[in-house]
């Protein structure tokens, strides 16, 4: 049993690559848009009703407080509307109230559902009402804020005045009956249509649409807590953590009076485990904040901090050292877990939690490491599955102490297991240092450089699992279990797959972990997939010494420069928001671009431009200027990427595929990540139809 658990353990090297995220769509809320009665009257005096319902988790700012503090204020603009005055200030209905530490200042909002009436007086018979609702709405978890408009139009017809009524009606009541009157706005549409100023006049407006969707970030969520859990059954199997279970059932064999007081010391027991490593999670969470998102993901401060961390872990679980806390803090520890009672079990909890640090934290220090970007909840959530797969079992040994009989005996089996630990930390450390060494242009490690470090890495993990390399600490291996050879075949197979990289294979199932292809030296295969054309470029693309496409596309890095050159040679504008450090794009680029149908669209059809949203290039001081989204100053080109993706597409996700016509007009709407082969060339051929028509 305990042999077939290391094939497991081994299996989820892959598994741990994917804790990083990506971006996706968020439905925006769903507006109700209705006049307050149904007998309107020329003279008389009725409000707009105007209610939201707002996505779970996500907010919307209110109108009733100082607007220096930053936020947008949600407002109503009737611009365009005949037969109606406005008569007072579009009015918020009971906002809930909070000091916003982001913003520094107090602000009120609507969670859930939100209500605002604008008061309107009616000067003639024939209405047409048409409006448009502005607002802000963002999110504590994902850190996100993203304008919205929603545009409404009401078509209604009210009596003459009556001549013998000296005083216009009563308004009527907040709590009168609203009636729906031929509203326009579509309803159940998960992409609401919002307006934007074209670059190219500035007096009309284009459509686009919302990038993001929350019931896949839930779904994100769920993944994440699901990697975390697999890491706390694999935490288990170390030998810092295994030799604590007989420790567990001995210390509780005999303690219970009845077998209902055992099973209820049990329980408490595991609770006090996730409470502990929950906690210690949440603390560590608490001080990130939605600006140290980018800067955590991108810097090279952070990324090569845990490089050196993943190191540092790596060297303890091969044997190098132990880690270990003072002894005397431990021993205090375990005195205080021999009083007895609720404070007893929870102190031997917190023994476990102490004395199994030194296999644990590598662990745990990866769930938060992956779960940074500013929000609360992720570190939580994962810090609870981590810890409810860590405490299951031990609860489970402390209601049923007879089991302890069935278990293997603690020996070299469970060092072997730290050992593969510490050969995958050591790989996946490499990680963090690509990042870095991507946004500022090292160029330490280039693609072949880092398949060269994994292959011998997985080649010497493929050689221990053998028997043939011995670490410290290792027991003598009499023979060879058939479950620990098929460990071992199963990592020379991945050594397999990782060797045509060095010469220019896509390795597409690792394609969001590798540098890009662009960062290869030595490329043998490159355009023999059945893709000889070569796009040409007017003049030299800006940035071009450091920014490069893949799969030999030729394109620009500057938006303008590519709006010009579409023009030029009479081509859609094809603008890829994407990032160094953006998983999901290097996938989109090695699945989808590479296919041969994909790239001669891509290089034959459309004039190219990818908008690098973390490059770190400081750009002159005469082009530098200040958002009117933040109202900070955008130095970068990655800064000024990503306030041009914000303000323009109301999006700051990536990968994030826009196509423009030559007035910059969305010619369909814009695309996020989507592995799909057939859906990208559907997406490409209608822009490219559209294009045509227009």
């Amino acid at each position: 049993m305990a042999k077939t658990i290391k094939i497991f353990l081994v299996s989820t090297f892959l598994t741990l690559l994917a804790f990083q995220s990506f971006g996706q769509l968020i439905k925006p809320p769903k507006w109700d848009i209705k006049l307050s009665t149904q007998a309107l009257q020329v003279g008389e005096e009725v409000e707009i009703i105007l209610k939201a319902t707002i996505p779970t988790n996500w907010y919307i700012y209110s109108n009733d407080f100082d607007e220096n503090v930053g936020p947008i204020l949600t407002s109503l603009s009737l611009e365009g509307s005949k037969g109606i005055s406005a008569a007072e200030k579009l009015k918020p209905i009971n906002p809930k109230k909070k000091f916003d530490e982001v913003w520094e200042g107090e602000v009120t909002y609507f969670a859930g559902t939100g209500e605002f009436r604008q008061k309107i007086k009616i000067i003639d018979p024939n209405i047409s009402l048409k409006g448009t609702v502005e607002y802000q709405m963002c999110s504590d978890i994902t850190g996100q804020c993203i304008l919205y408009e929603e545009d409404f139009s009401i078509q209604a017809q009210a009596k003459p005045a009556a001549a013998t009524s000296p005083t216009a009606p009563e308004v009527a009541s907040q709590d009168s009956e609203p009636v729906n009157l031929g509203i326009e706005a579509e309803e159940g549409v998960e992409e609401t249509e919002i307006s934007e100023t074209s670059t190219t006049a500035p007096d009309t407006t284009e459509r686009s649409f919302i990038s993001l969707d929350y019931e896949d970030e839930t779904s994100g969520l769920i993944g994440f807590m699901f990697i975390a859990f697999l890491a706390g059954l694999a935490a288990l199997l170390t030998p810092c953590v295994f030799p604590m279970i007989p420790m567990t059932v001995t210390f509780f064999t005999g303690r219970a009076k009845s077998k209902i007081a055992g099973i209820r010391n049990a329980f408490i027991y595991g609770f006090s485990i996730i409470a502990i490593y929950t906690i210690a999670g949440t603390a560590v969470a608490s001080i990130q904040g939605p600006e140290f998102a980018n800067w955590l993901s991108t810097h090279w401060v952070p990324n090569v901090f845990f490089f050196l961390v993943f190191i540092f872990f790596a060297m303890a679980f091969l044997g190098m050292f132990e880690l270990t806390l003072p002894s005397s803090f431990v021993n205090k520890m375990d005195e205080k877990s021999d009083k007895g009672g609720m404070t007893g079990i929870f102190f031997m909890a917190f023994t476990l939690v102490l004395v199994s640090f030194s296999c644990t934290g590598p662990i745990v220090g990866s769930i938060l490491i992956s779960s940074a970007g500013g929000a609360l909840l992720k570190p939580i959530l994962g810090m609870f599955a981590f810890s409810l797969a860590f405490a299951i079992p031990f609860t489970l040994f402390a209601i049923f102490p007879g089991w302890l009989n069935s278990l293997p005996k603690s020996g070299g089996w469970l060092n072997s297991v730290k050992v593969v630990l510490g050969f995958l930390e050591l790989a996946l450390a490499f990680k963090f240092l690509s990042i870095a060494d991507q946004v500022y242009h090292w160029g330490l490690l280039d693609r072949d450089i880092y398949l060269a470090i994994w292959i011998v890495i997985f080649a010497l993990l493929g050689v221990y699992l053998l028997g043939k390399l011995r670490l410290a600490h290792d027991s003598p291996m009499e023979y060879l279990g058939v479950p620990r050879l098929m460990a071992a075949i199963a990592t020379f197979v991945f050594v397999v797959y990782l060797i045509p990289g060095l010469w220019g294979a896509p390795l597409k199932a690792l394609s969001g972990y590798l540098p890009p292809m662009s960062s290869h030296d030595f490329n043998v295969l490159e355009n023999r997939g059945g893709v000889a054309v070569e796009n040409t470029l007017d003049e030299i693309p800006k940035y071009s010494e450091f920014l490069h496409f893949p799969h030999g596309i030729q394109g620009y890095f500057d938006y303008n420069q590519a709006l010009a050159a579409a023009k030029k040679q009479g081509k859609p504008l094809f603008i890829d928001f994407t990032g160094h450090g953006c998983v999901n794009c290097r996938e989109m680029e090695a699945r989808v671009w590479s296919d041969p149908q994909v790239l001669k669209i891509l290089k034959e059809d459309f004039v190219m431009v990818a908008l690098y949203i973390d490059e770190r290039y400081e750009l002159p001081e005469s082009e530098w200027y200040t958002s009117e989204y933040d109202d900070k100053v955008k130095k970068t080109i990655g800064k000024q990427n990503a306030d041009f993706q914000i303000i323009r597409f109301n999006n700051n996700a990536q990968p994030y595929y826009v196509l423009l016509d030559h007035n910059a007009e969305l010619l369909i709407r814009p695309k996020s990540y989507d592995s799909s082969i057939p859906g990208f060339i559907a997406f490409l051929e209608e822009a490219k139809a559209e294009f045509g028509r227009r």
